[in-house]
């Protein structure tokens, strides 16, 4: 069974969470513009989603799509620091995320009332990011991505995307392990630097990124892996991404991060009723 050090406060992971997403830029893929200037926009979005049944929000002050702007890490932080610090105070009990690559933006936001770093780079974006999150001692979820946002999605290529994948998330925890942080959450990077085909195959074998030990996040809310495949837009892919969302709590995601927290929470309880029911649930065997 998992569980995290969320600054004194342990974050369970016997069962499956869900973590929402809080997006204050005006360029994100799906919502951007929706809550980036309006804190009271913002923590009622939060709100909405703790109600509905997320149990960390994760908050991002810069769009990681393909080619999304640059912003610096201090434009970052003026974005995330006001609502950030409300949220310190008005949700005590929810488990709050700093989206970055930034180190600075990871000290500032972990200083203000966050309690996990969520870095899209694990560390290559930033070559402090890993001396930082060691010493601040909070839970920090690395993700896979080849290349950078702005090249990403150019040509990926891989021998064989889940082994190259495993590879690298191993490097990211054993380094972190090394430098005294036990607390690692590995995020496989749907759509970072793969193609639709890529994904589904992490998808499909998603149960091998058990092996490593680890809390699994996977993130592909309304991403084009859904709708490129029902040839349909991301505002019309809710339906795809509970289905997807299914597939990978059946392959053993401990962290499902979505814009959609209703949904997500729906479908889990519904994969926790039926996973009651049987002798020997996947996520409960033991890791060799």
């Amino acid at each position: 069974m998992f569980s995290l050090n969320c600054k004194g406060r342990l974050l369970s992971l016997h069962d499956p969470v869900i973590m929402g997403i809080l997006n204050v830029t005006p360029d994100s893929f799906y919502d951007g513009g929706r809550f980036d200037e309006s804190l009271q926009k913002q923590t009622d979005q939060v709100g909405k989603m703790v109600a509905e049944g997320a149990t960390i929000i994760d908050v991002g002050g810069a769009s990681s799509k393909p080619r999304a702007k640059v912003v610096s890490p201090q434009e970052e932080i003026d974005r995330v620091l006001p609502v950030l610090e409300v949220l310190a105070k008005a949700q005590p009990e929810t488990f709050l995320s700093i989206d970055t690559y930034h180190s600075a933006v990871a000290k500032t936001a972990i200083e203000a009332g966050a309690h996990i770093v969520n870095d899209i780079s694990s560390g290559q974006l930033d070559q402090q990011m890993f001396q930082t999150v060691a010493e601040l001692k909070v839970p920090y979820i690395g993700m896979h991505m080849q290349g950078n946002p702005q090249i990403m999605q150019d040509a990926p290529a891989y021998d064989d995307v889940v082994q190259e994948v495993y590879t690298a998330l191993a490097q990211t925890a054993f380094k972190l392990n090394a430098m005294g942080l036990v607390d690692v959450v590995i995020d496989p990077g749907f759509g970072f630097g793969k193609t639709k085909e890529h994904n589904f195959e992490m998808l499909a074998r998603l149960s091998e990124f058990r092996f490593l030990n680890r809390p699994i996040l996977v993130g592909f809310s309304r991403k084009s892996m859904i709708y490129k495949t029902l040839n349909t837009s991301a505002a019309k892919a809710l339906n795809g991404t509970t289905a997807l969302h299914m597939a990978a709590l059946e392959r053993g995601a401990n962290i499902l991060r979505v814009h959609d927290v209703k949904e997500a929470a729906e479908t889990l309880k519904l994969f926790l009723a039926m996973d009651a029911q049987n002798p020997n649930p996947l996520e409960k065997v033991p890791i060799p």
